[in-house]
């Protein structure tokens, strides 16, 4: 049970990435008083995680009626977090490209909750971890408590935004969105072993 708590914890964390959500917070909300960023960040981490829980709740019976087998989008996920990782260790994510919110539009919704928290790579974690063929409901409530911490560090750190941002610098952000698009790349590579397994041989 912890092992899995780990895994989907690291997973959930690495994709939602909210230390990339940190730095494109910063300068979107310089100019802001502290009453308002503070909002701004509460609506974008509520927003993110109805997103995900969204996903997480009819992700699986959106994919069936589709005619999709989850091995098959495990291994279309695997490979776009893989993608996903890469961009965030060569400094070419959602952050790094710092997306400029449109005129007279919430950025809260945009680009905050999406894409930044509630990314394509998070959304696609989130499907692949509440397998319902492969997961208890014991295991998917162990994953919707991990989304939900990783949610309230994504918005204790936007709240506490501005002295983080001092504390780590530019460059200790950076450091820290490559180390874990590393973990990232780890975890999507397990993944698209685990979907290939199965696609090859598939449980009688």
């Amino acid at each position: 049970m912890w092992d899995q708590a780990l895994r989907d914890f690291v997973m959930l964390f690495v994709t939602i990435d909210p230390v990339g959500t940190l730095a494109l917070f910063v300068p979107l909300t310089a100019t802001m008083a502290l009453k308002k960023r503070r909002r701004v960040a509460l609506r974008a981490v509520v927003f993110a995680g109805a997103v995900l829980l969204g996903f997480l709740i009819a992700g699986e019976g959106l994919l069936a009626a589709m005619g999709i087998r989850l091995p098959s989008f495990q291994l279309a996920g695997g490979i776009v977090l893989f993608l996903f990782g890469l961009q965030m260790v060569f400094g070419s994510g959602v952050a790094a490209a710092a997306p400029q919110p449109e005129a007279d539009h919430d950025i809260a919704i945009f680009p905050l909750a999406l894409p930044s928290l509630a990314s394509p790579g998070a959304i696609m974690a989130v499907v692949l971890l509440t397998e319902n063929h492969r997961r208890s409901i014991a295991q998917q409530a162990i994953t919707i408590g991990a989304l939900g911490l990783v949610l309230t560090i994504a918005l204790t750190l936007l709240l506490c935004a501005q002295p983080i941002h001092r504390l780590l610098g530019a460059t200790g952000a950076a450091v820290m969105i490559r180390v874990l698009g590393l973990l990232l790349c780890a975890l999507a590579v397990e993944q698209t072993v685990a979907a290939v397994t199965l696609l090859l041989h598939p449980p009688a």
